[in-house]
């Protein structure tokens, strides 16, 4: 298995080589990757804004943002910049603990699931063995910061919209989990490495996708599901409850229910596309590279190529399912709340039961196609 570049390994080399004591060079390594993956995070979220803005500019046959910045790209800073210097306004009546507490519980668990996301053998911050579960665990914990925030808002709106929002989730985790419970079964792993290691040797055809192809779709409705992307944004649906739980807020805070909403999305996109679609493996190995090129596999520089083409293979099959979120904004309509509930519980529920029992029986009656 080819082990690709070791970040880690090389920055604390150099800084040894340099002079400095090993113990010093891992106390710097340490807090790079956090800074990495919150900035990482943080552009994503950018680059998922304006590309939401364009998509939904050319569904409707217009132009879109254009003047802030070329093609309109500091639209989205612009937003930024306004909602950080807007006034942070607090209802008379309202709890101010849980109501600056909830935007707080929304974000922080979905920024850590970063954490488990790999971008090459050892491009990961870290190899947990429950990787995907841990995320599982941490997005559970997101609802409850839904509800603390329309509770302390002391608005009736705001409280159903809470109330809408951990109905939702409990609903969706339960198939979501599910179809995680079938890949893990068939990569005998939980850690996101390992379900990416199971997937390569065969290009494209040792994709999960085509072992998984139930499961996938279960994992990417239910992960819309829990992002509140239409047809699922019940919770925050203007039409009914203005504007659900974040009706009473304003300035900052109202923009970290919107970049946990963001992050969550390109972070949900990142896991299918690892789970199902290869992670960083693309359809040209580093073994046929290497002769291409008439250079040695372990060469240092080549190593430096085939990280960076890894990055680029999971972000391009992340940001191709974000382009396919932001398309179903404008060609789904949004479900009623008991339709919502309905599928997740008489549909979804079911279907992935079976999936699972039948990715069971394949892996007993063909262990090598299925991991036995």
């Amino acid at each position: 298995m080819d082990q690709g570049i070791d970040l880690q390994q090389t920055f604390i080399q150099s800084l040894t080589e340099l002079g400095l004591p090993a113990g010093a060079a891992k106390a710097i390594w340490m807090p790079l990757p956090m800074l990495l993956m919150i900035i990482g995070a943080t552009v994503g979220v950018l680059v998922t804004v304006w590309l939401e803005r364009k998509i939904s500019a050319a569904a409707q046959q217009r132009i879109g943002p254009e003047y802030i910045g070329p093609l309109g790209v500091l639209a989205p800073v612009a937003d930024g910049l306004k909602l950080i210097f807007k006034e942070d306004t607090v209802p008379a009546k309202a709890d101010p603990l849980l109501f600056t507490l909830g935007p707080v519980i929304v974000v922080i668990p979905v920024f850590l699931s970063y954490l488990i996301v790999p971008f090459g053998q050892n491009l990961v911050v870290t190899d947990v063995g429950m990787g995907v579960f841990l995320w599982i665990a941490l997005s559970s914990v997101v609802p409850i910061g839904l509800l603390m925030s329309g509770y302390a808002s002391n608005n009736k709106y705001s409280l159903l919209g809470g109330l809408r929002a951990a109905a939702q989730s409990i609903s969706y985790e339960i198939p979501l989990a599910l179809a995680v419970l079938a890949v893990a079964m068939m990569s005998n792993s939980l850690s996101t490495i390992e379900i990416v290691n199971q997937q390569s040797g065969y290009g494209i055809l040792g994709w999960n996708v085509w072992r998984q192809p139930v499961g996938f779709v279960i994992f990417w409705i239910a992960a819309l599901a829990e992002c509140e992307r239409i047809p699922f944004d019940l919770p925050e649906a203007e039409e009914e409850l203005v504007a659900g739980y974040q009706t009473e807020y304003s300035g900052m805070k109202f923009a970290l229910f919107y970049l946990g909403s963001y992050v969550n999305l390109v972070l949900s996109a990142l896991l299918v596309s690892v789970l199902y679609l290869g992670g960083w493996e693309s359809p040209l190995p580093i073994s046929l590279l290497a002769n291409l090129l008439g250079v040695s596999e372990t060469s240092s520089w080549l190593e430096i190529i085939d990280a960076s083409l890894g990055i680029t293979m999971t972000l391009l099959k992340a940001y191709f399912l974000v382009f396919l979120a932001v398309l179903m904004r404008w060609t789904v309509p949004r479900v009623r709340i008991d339709q919502l509930l309905d599928l997740g519980w008489k549909f979804l529920l079911p279907i992935s039961l079976v999936n699972l029992l039948l990715t069971a029986a394949l892996k007993i009656a063909f262990p090598v196609a299925f991991g036995g």
